[in-house]
């Protein structure tokens, strides 16, 4: 496989990542709501490292681990930034 087969690749597998990510936004912002009705705080530590858990136990390639762990703490992190945007 060369470098613009395996580019390919990746920009279908972006594709795909990018949809689901939207589809997780959009729950995200349901979430937003029933915080906003029930007044919970955004940020609940131990959902997070519970789902951070959940990740790490997914992951087959256990030399990614780390990688891919970091990755949830940002998508987390950019959830809880739009949760904000949400409540305004």
């Amino acid at each position: 496989m060369n470098l613009e087969n395996i580019r390919e690749n990746i920009n279908s597998i972006d594709k795909e990542l990018v949809a689901l990510i939207e589809q997780r936004m959009t729950l995200v912002s349901q979430v937003a709501a029933v915080k906003k009705e029930t007044s919970k705080a955004i940020f609940d530590k131990e959902r997070e490292e519970a789902i951070l858990a959940r990740v790490a136990d997914q992951v087959a390639n256990k030399e990614l681990e780390p990688f891919i762990v970091a990755i949830f703490v940002d998508i987390m992190k950019v959830s809880r930034v739009y949760q904000e945007e949400k409540l305004k």
